[in-house]
């Protein structure tokens, strides 16, 4: 059996990020337990003001950012935080090597009807040791991640994490407190007849992504010649799951719904880490265009669109994308 612990210790490049990870993994802990309590432990129900994003923010919302936050400042390795919760990223150790952002708890709307949540974490290189750190410091395209993963509260608590080139996960075992490795190189089928939108965003998408919808809900009667199954759990760190698990697609595409937001994800805190998993599982990340681990941020709370999963699906909403452009 090897634990989180043991992985880390093997497969990490350095301590400082083991134990960044190790203390992410652990404030995770905490979270799983009192989702576990849900209304018991009075979690439910709306905190009462809304998040640097204009997004109502729940309870345990707060309580995962505060918990989060409060421990990796804590954390002598740690020169920086940065939550997707907070207008500005909070400087922690001067001298610490390592900046962490985070989304406390993504698909927070389904914390109040007992459905799948997460946590996901994006870890970079400090380059200014021995200064305070700044909004600044974290404007690094995706490919400088140094590790990446994400925590899902679902049915049991799974640790997604690549630290190296490939993927591993760790399911927590209630008994012991250890995370346990279960599957030690993640890989995601080029190919795949499922995929997740919101399609009630339809008449707000550009043309390539309505044509490539179209296609797939004409099923084996249309131009792909077999029919595709929609699933969507409301919570990208879910659908990233399952993508990771057995493969498929998920994209929130550009829309005109709000003219001031590109899309509706956030490069630093879910497109990168989602993406590096992804691509380091086999899989493509795009935003229907451009690598998105390859998109210099100008801001930390930068929204992109996102198109991620198997390959070819990518590979072909780009073509899509492509042609249509050149016409």
């Amino acid at each position: 059996m090897t634990t989180l612990a043991h992985y880390l210790k093997e497969h990490a490049a350095d301590s400082a990020i083991s134990d960044v990870i190790t203390t992410i993994t652990d404030v995770g802990k905490t979270i799983s337990q009192l989702l576990r309590k849900g209304a018991l432990a009075d979690i439910l129900g709306e905190a009462g003001n809304q998040n640097v994003q204009g997004e109502d923010q729940k309870k345990l919302d707060v309580l995962a950012n505060d918990l989060l936050l409060e421990a990796l400042a804590q954390n002598a390795h740690c020169a920086g935080v940065a939550s997707e919760e907070l207008d500005d990223a909070t400087p922690a150790n001067a001298d610490g090597s390592l900046l962490v952002l985070f989304d406390p708890l993504d698909g927070s709307s389904n914390i109040d009807i007992n459905m799948a949540v997460g946590t996901i974490f994006s870890i970079l290189l400090y380059q200014r040791q021995g200064q305070t750190s700044e909004n600044s410091d974290f404007l690094q395209a995706g490919n400088k991640q140094l590790a990446a993963g994400y925590l899902l509260y679902g049915t049991s608590t799974v640790l997604a994490l690549t630290i190296a080139d490939n993927v591993v996960m760790f399911s927590l075992d209630p008994d012991t407190g250890d995370y346990v490795l279960i599957e030690d190189n993640v890989q995601i089928d080029a190919d795949t007849s499922e995929y997740a939108i919101n399609s009630s965003n339809y008449r707000y998408w550009r043309a390539p992504m309505q044509q490539y919808i179209d296609e797939l809900i004409a099923g084996e009667d249309g131009v792909r010649g077999r029919d595709f199954n929609t699933r969507w759990v409301a919570a990208m760190v879910g659908d990233v799951h399952r993508i990771l698990c057995r493969g498929g697609l998920f994209t929130y595409p550009f829309d005109t719904k709000y003219a001031h937001k590109a899309g509706k994800l956030r490069l630093m805190y879910e497109a990168n880490p989602m993406s590096l998993l992804i691509e380091r599982a086999g899989g493509g990340a795009t935003d229907a265009t451009n690598r998105i681990l390859d998109i210099t941020p100008t801001d930390i709370h930068q929204r992109v669109p996102v198109v991620l999963g198997s390959k070819n699906e990518v590979d072909y909403i780009k073509d899509l994308h492509v042609n249509h452009a050149d016409k």
